[in-house]
């Protein structure tokens, strides 16, 4: 993230925006498949974010993106083969709002498929790969939405109007339903509704409030999400129905961005542990042990993993 932009608190009652420049990337479901490459933004210390991928392991880097913009929010298709990601700028002379913009996994032919009257952030693909849920925000508006969009960017739809935010869509393993987080009851929770938007759900209740993102496990009986109940923010899972909430990270230092791994034994999240010198994409396993960074260096954003079929490479 290019250190000139303001940050500003989610927490605070501020927009979407702000919980970008936290150092977020999307809520995604986690679509079953071996483990491939995890892809995640990535200033690398010249003040521009672009988009960037590598092995779990942490070798094999690849840039994807160099426009001179900011590019995060990456969020793998079912397949394994295109990446969902914002791109755009919030301030600046002569750049456009950020929207979403799709490529293939290796970062080839980059086109934009939505031009909302806003800021549109935080994509996921639909496990068929005809829609990408989004965060929205319209210019006139004060709260954010979530918006469904066409591949080819028709069709747009507003799937939420609850008069607060409604952040970070995650669509279910099976394309029933979305899980978001909302602030519609004086507290950023966990929230599910059906994928028409029909039937929201609220999954947690405590007063701690909640942060990027949730993500559904790759067999859809589990979510990961963030809750700042111990203070300054760590990885929890829970059942799908809300129930089992458990406590996966305990580092002082806030965690966010929990993105379970296709195979469903592992999770990559963003960890402030080692600031001031850099912020870092880890992993753990499914039950907290064994954390580790990838690739140490820089000022990373939340990951999103990629699902491989059997006999494809990353």
């Amino acid at each position: 993230m290019s250190r000139k932009f303001v940050v500003l608190s989610f927490l605070a009652g501020a927009c979407l925006i702000a919980s970008l420049f936290t150092g977020a990337s999307p809520a995604q479901a986690a679509y079953p498949g071996i483990n491939g490459r995890l892809a995640f933004g990535l200033d690398t210390g010249n003040g521009n974010v672009d988009v960037y991928s590598a092995t779990p392991d942490g070798n094999a880097l690849r840039r994807l993106t160099t426009a001179p913009s900011f590019d995060a929010c990456t969020a793998y298709s079912s397949d394994g083969r295109s990446i969902a990601f914002c791109s755009g700028m919030f301030t600046g002379p002569g750049q456009g709002p950020v929207q979403i913009w799709v490529m293939q996994a290796n970062g080839r032919h980059q086109h934009q498929i939505t031009h909302f009257d806003g800021t549109a952030t935080f994509p996921d693909y639909a496990p068929d790969g005809s829609k990408i849920a989004f965060t929205g925000r319209p210019t006139s508006a004060a709260t954010a939405d979530i918006y469904l969009v066409n591949t080819d960017g028709s069709g747009l739809a507003r799937r939420t109007t609850d008069p607060g935010n409604d952040l970070f869509p995650a669509w279910s393993p099976d394309g029933s339903k979305i899980a978001f987080l909302s602030d519609r009851t004086g507290v950023p929770q966990v929230w599910v509704m059906d994928a028409d938007g029909a039937h929201p759900r609220q999954l947690t209740t405590d007063p701690a409030p909640k942060d990027q993102l949730p993500d559904w496990s790759p067999d859809g009986s589990k979510i990961a999400y963030q809750s700042y109940a111990t203070g300054n923010g760590d990885i929890y899972v829970m059942n799908a129905d809300g129930t089992g909430q458990t406590r996966l990270t305990t580092d002082p230092a806030k965690e966010l961005g929990a993105a379970w791994s296709p195979d469903g034994t592992k999770i990559a999240f963003l960890s402030f542990r080692d600031l001031p010198a850099a912020r870092n994409v880890y992993i753990m396993n499914a039950d907290g042990s064994d954390q580790h960074t990838v690739h140490p260096g820089g000022f990373q954003f939340v990951p999103a993993w990629q699902p491989l079929p059997d006999g494809e490479s990353g």
